[in-house]
């Protein structure tokens, strides 16, 4: 989006400083990246960045008042409420597409959002290693978003006329804030051996390798829901032959998931447990897919529950997309739907039909230009709505962005933003 930094940086390009690239990656932590890197991070114009800025303190400040919480409060589905819900969500992500509007500039547009973490420490990594392998990046762009010296809005985030980051900060002391951040999110007041990051057989999801930075840089160890033992209202680990007491939870458990595959458990997460939550399961339902109705702003596409259309389908299905509301990582979503598939839905009520949205060309690369999507990454103390940190990037030149719709296809993948001074 800043033609000049863009060119610079695929002239330089060769792909023997990406292979140490994605050599530094999968050597830096114990366990390896499993899905693909991009060539490239995104460099942020202006009004780019104050767009997303705009867009995430609407959203936000729509979640922070009283009738979203009567929204909420049918979210979760029957069976699954969990006790010692958290005031307010730990994390936050909010996944915009970045399209064009009639002038011809970026207008970022809702795609998804989750009460729910993502690979956050991974993107630490990630930026640093795009900076040290290429040094086209301009020292003075950040990731980051906020600090000390740069005023919040209402919802964390900084606001579209303040700066991204604190003004004269290296990137060095950018990065150590931002982890402090996502310490003081995951661990809180508690020792990071008596907190775990908890998952389902940690070292086969797909995601591994931010459990490694997770583990590297915060002390928290990724655990197995199958290795947690339970003592009375209390959980404990194995580790050297010793039971170490579990205080608190980082909770990385995908509920879809947990339901699916029925892992062998000691404890319930239904139990009356001694333990802190970091990332409350209550919340991944609750600022879920069943948000996205209640949700009305110019960056948000129209959306609206299957159980309450009525006779009221659009005839122009062709530009709608049919999702279910209680599942990950894109599994399930119809980007086809008709009048027949939208009557034999069994559960009406648990899908959405959302309008698609047109992914711009935003990044020129050298086999044709990459689509984007952004998603902001938010996080707090549970007390109050979390603030806007930092944001991962996905490109791809495909109808999706999962891997299928992008195979053979370079400068597409996992990516990061770098965003100009404002």
């Amino acid at each position: 989006m800043i033609p000049a930094i863009r060119q610079r940086y695929n002239a330089a390009f060769t792909d023997q400083r990406y292979a140490a690239f994605l050599a530094e990656l999968n050597q830096a932590v114990y366990w390896p990246v499993d899905f693909r890197v991009a060539e490239s991070p995104l460099f942020f114009d202006e009004h780019t960045t104050r767009a997303l800025l705009r867009a995430s303190d609407d959203i936000v400040g729509q979640l922070a008042k009283p009738e979203f919480r009567a929204h909420a409060k049918t979210a979760i589905p029957e069976g699954l409420t969990m006790p010692k819900e958290t005031e307010w969500p730990h994390f936050l992500a909010v996944d915009f597409a970045l399209c064009h509007d009639a002038s011809g500039r970026v207008l970022p547009q809702l795609i998804e959002l989750q009460g729910f973490p993502t690979v956050a420490c991974w993107q630490a990594l990630l930026t640093r290693t795009y900076r040290k392998h290429f040094p086209e990046i301009p020292k003075e762009y950040t990731p980051y978003f906020g600090g000390d010296r740069a005023p919040r809005g209402l919802s964390g985030a900084t606001g579209p006329d303040q700066p991204a980051r604190s003004a004269g900060s290296t990137f060095e002391e950018q990065e150590e804030a931002y982890l402090n951040d996502l310490r003081h999110a995951m661990v809180g007041e508690c020792l990071p051996e008596n907190t775990v990051l908890l998952e389902i057989t940690p070292d086969q999801q797909k995601t591994r390798v931010d459990f490694a930075c997770t583990h590297a840089f915060l002390g928290i160890k990724p655990l197995c829901v199958t290795k947690v033992i339970k003592r009375g209202r209390q959980l404990f680990y194995p580790s050297g032959g010793r039971e170490v007491r579990i205080e608190r939870i980082f909770n990385r458990v995908i509920f879809d998931e947990l339901l699916r595959k029925k892992p062998v458990m000691k404890f319930s997460f239904f139990d009356d447990l001694d333990v802190q939550w970091a990332g409350h399961p209550n919340w991944y339902f609750r600022i879920s897919k069943h948000t996205l109705p209640y949700l009305k702003s110019p960056f948000v596409p129209d959306c609206r529950f299957v159980s309450e259309l009525g006779g009221d389908i659009p005839a122009d299905l062709e530009n709608y997309v049919c999702k279910p509301l209680y599942s990950f990582a894109g599994l399930g979503v119809d980007i086809t739907p008709t009048r027949e598939k939208i009557a034999a839905i069994e559960k009406p009520s648990e899908w959405l039909l959302q309008r698609k949205v047109a992914y711009a060309p935003v990044m020129e690369t050298p086999d044709g230009p990459a689509k984007a999507e952004v998603r902001l990454i938010y996080a707090g103390d549970g007390t109050r709505m979390p603030k806007l940190l930092n944001q991962l990037v996905r490109l791809t030149k495909g109808a999706m962005h999962g891997v299928d719709f992008n195979k053979g296809r370079t400068w597409v993948g996992a990516s990061a933003g770098f965003h100009a001074p404002l």
